[in-house]
């Protein structure tokens, strides 16, 4: 990640308070799914970009698929490539994105899914078939809006199979020594998110925010908003092979109260509400939507993975709503 000389953005941010505990911030009612009906999209759409860690020059295409076909990303610079499912065990790393590979082939993978996962997630689609010539999506402005867009430009067909939801029927708690936890509660409708942050650096500091899935409200509130990072940290991530395609034209970069993109943030608590991007596109990896509550505590990639593994661990924490008994059965067979 490259950062030039130009004139850094002074923020005026002020933390919000947060309790330390579960129950201190509320998640509000979900949508419901608008159709109970599967949907896809309704022609093939192409984009091209850099990858965030990487830095490769990627080529990804959003194709239709059949109802039951699921999300599926399938590499074709490689001869042979099988296609993987876009599921939680699937998921082979977690560290600062999202990457998948099938448990056969583990060298063959596609990182950084999280923000094109978040867009599916909140259009309602839930077959397609991404063919990418490279290991990582394009990060284009570092949020979800551009995947948005494209997805718009696409549009979306509704298919002859019933949508299958995700029900939770009980409490699922993950946590770490650090205090960061995720969890899931069972929810009388919809999917409603929460998630709050605590950074050392002080234009970020504490913030929180909670929302309902919908389209409407992805788009208004965190769609839009950058992945993050400190500048502090940017050799270091190199060092490891990450960040190689940073700039601060697909990233936020902060150090202390200041923000060095030159224009700034698009929201005062961007990277709340990128967290919380983040999570809609991590937890569709559960393969359908979920009929739950989320809250989050500076929960990223790898809380997120270990919620559903933790969900899907028994049986007894879920069920399907108004769906196909093939679909439970595969969960179960790979839980």
């Amino acid at each position: 990640m490259q950062i030039t000389a130009e004139t850094p953005f002074k923020a005026s941010i002020v933390p919000l308070p947060l309790s330390s505990t579960p129950s201190s911030f509320s998640i509000l009612p979900g949508n419901a799914p608008r159709t109970p009906l599967q949907n896809t999209l309704k022609k093939a759409i192409t984009c091209v970009g850099i990858g965030l860690h990487s830095g490769a020059q990627v080529r990804m295409t959003l194709n239709p698929a059949p109802a039951g076909h699921g999300i599926v990303f399938e590499r074709v610079d490689l001869t042979g490539s099988a296609p993987i499912a876009a599921r939680y065990d699937n998921v082979v790393c977690t560290r600062l994105s999202t990457v998948i590979a099938n448990s056969g082939t583990p060298e063959i993978r596609v990182a950084t899914i999280e923000h094109l996962m978040a867009a599916l997630h909140a259009n309602g689609i839930d077959n397609a078939l991404i063919e990418i010539d490279g290991p990582e999506t394009p990060v284009l402005d570092g949020s979800a809006a551009e995947f948005d867009f494209l997805i718009q430009c696409a549009g979306t067909q509704i298919l002859e199979l019933p949508r299958a939801v995700i029900e939770v029927l009980r409490p699922v708690h993950v946590e770490e020594e650090s205090g960061a936890f995720a969890e899931l509660r069972p929810a009388r409708s919809g999917f409603a998110l929460a998630m709050s942050i605590d950074f050392s650096a002080s234009v970020i500091g504490q913030q929180r925010h909670a929302m309902p899935l919908s389209l409407e409200r992805f788009r208004q509130e965190v769609g839009f908003c950058r992945t993050f990072v400190e500048r502090k940290e940017i050799e270091a991530l190199q060092k490891m092979g990450l960040a190689r395609g940073g700039s601060l034209h697909n990233a936020i970069v902060v150090e202390g109260e200041t923000v060095l993109n030159p224009c700034g943030l698009r929201h005062p608590k961007e990277f709340v509400r990128h967290k919380l991007m983040d999570a809609v596109g991590d937890l569709y990896l559960a393969g359908h939507t979920l009929q739950a509550g989320f809250m989050g505590h500076k929960s990223g990639h790898t809380l997120n993975n270990k919620l559903l593994r933790a969900l899907f661990a028994s049986a007894e924490n879920w069920r399907f709503v108004g769906s196909e008994e093939s679909s439970r059965t595969e969960l179960r067979a790979t839980a």
